[in-house]
């Protein structure tokens, strides 16, 4: 069978068709999970002044060894003003201002007062003259004013957050969530936990794809259920174009059989119909209605699955200007072989075996392999294994791509 393009060479395609969503600036509270528009500049530096890395007493080195003096109490929170002379010394907290004339902290561990009890006017006792610079952290030696705490293009999860707002950021220029809606096609479909009758089954993949497009940090603003009446799908795209979502996602009826209706009432709009050369997902559909980048994937749930990571999920990762749009790739031993398609690449559903933190392997996560309607095998699933188009076979002790999706 001749196929159309590769899963490279179609992705590079959608790609080529996808452009970034129009930056917003938001709050950094409301930036969560958002992708940069332009970098986070600190405006503060960090630290912000001299402070003390340890609880402990704020000293002046060049007194050595000799007792000191304690003169006064600084905690965190206090603004920065107190001093030190010589053979004095200064209680002080962890995070808190050094006083003037300091240039070290002794630890509390190595004096032999008991720290909570020490109060001006005491006088301590070092183990050993301390060391200039010890435990101080001086200003601004992580983040300077001006510098890029965090690039653009990169997403605002929880340690990126943080450093944008400890380096003074109170808002940020970020792409939106793309907002999808996602359509699902067949007479065969009813509602999750409605009672299925003969010849039909529960429609899982909405949630499937509700789940996919979350994690890609999008979405789904609606999840519709439709049958094979072309009329009724017509009339399904046009609402749902009046409400200019950024991306629509169909699953099934997109192949070459009969009561393909997706195909159907799509091709004749210029929505491009093709086949890609992967197992599964093969049949593929991607084009535009009213300006509205259209992706019409397999109606098989592990189909669904591969189609999104392979073509969906880097596309709304693009669209929200994200830098690095296709997962990371680690290359993992195989422990049980299995058979691959000629002339595909194929997908395979795999469980991690991380007994050996050393050494992980792979193995098919199911018996059943890459079957496309194995819906059960995906709650099985940590990864999905890449295999090149000219692998006959992979065997044990292989080692082959794997794409982490858990």
């Amino acid at each position: 069978m001749s196929f159309t393009r590769t899963v490279a060479e179609h992705r590079d395609a959608i790609l080529a068709a996808t452009t970034p969503l129009t930056p917003v600036r938001v709050s950094i509270t409301d930036a969560w999970g958002r992708t940069t528009a332009e970098p986070v500049v600190a405006t503060l530096e960090i630290p912000a002044f001299d402070n003390s890395a340890m609880d402990g007493y704020a000293v002046r080195t060049g007194d050595g060894a000799v007792p000191r003096t304690v003169v006064a109490d600084i905690p965190a929170g206090v603004a920065p003003g107190a001093s030190i002379g010589p053979g004095e010394a200064a209680r002080i907290m962890t995070g808190a201002p050094l006083p003037a004339g300091a240039d070290a902290i002794v630890p509390h561990e190595q004096t032999a007062e008991p720290f909570r009890d020490v109060a001006p006017g005491s006088v301590i006792h070092l183990d050993a003259a301390p060391t200039p610079g010890a435990h101080i952290r001086g200003r601004g030696d992580d983040v300077s004013v001006g510098d890029a705490v965090v690039a653009a293009g990169e997403r605002l999860g929880a340690l990126q957050r943080s450093a944008a707002a400890a380096a003074g950021a109170a808002s940020v220029l970020v792409r939106p969530a793309p907002r999808v809606v996602v359509i699902a096609s067949g007479d065969e479909l009813v509602a999750p936990g409605e009672p299925v009758g003969p010849g039909q089954i529960p429609e899982s993949n909405g949630l499937l794809l509700d789940g996919l497009v979350r994690a890609a940090d999008g979405v789904v603003t609606e999840l519709i259920r439709v049958g094979d009446d072309p009329a009724v799908l017509r009339r399904v795209l046009a609402r749902v174009e009046a409400d200019s979502p950024d991306a629509i996602v169909l699953t099934g009826g997109a192949s070459v059989g009969a009561y393909e209706v997706v195909r159907e009432v799509l091709e004749p709009t210029g929505v491009q119909f093709l086949t890609v050369a992967m197992q599964p997902g093969k049949p593929q559909g991607h084009g535009a209605v009213g300006g509205i980048p259209v992706f019409c994937l397999p109606g098989n749930p592990v189909s669904v699955a591969v189609s999104f990571e392979a073509f969906a999920r880097p596309a709304l990762l693009r669209m929200q200007g994200r830098h690095d749009v296709l997962r990371p790739i680690v290359r993992l031993r195989v422990s049980t072989g299995w058979r691959t398609p000629p002339g595909r690449e194929q997908f395979m559903p795999v469980a991690i075996d991380r007994s050996d933190p050393a050494v992980w392997t792979v193995r098919p996560a199911t018996a059943g392999g890459s079957g496309s309607h194995r819906a059960g095998a995906l709650a099985l699933a940590e990864a999905w294994a890449v295999v090149r188009a000219s692998v006959e076979e992979v065997a044990a002790g292989d080692l082959v791509d794997v794409m982490l999706v858990t």
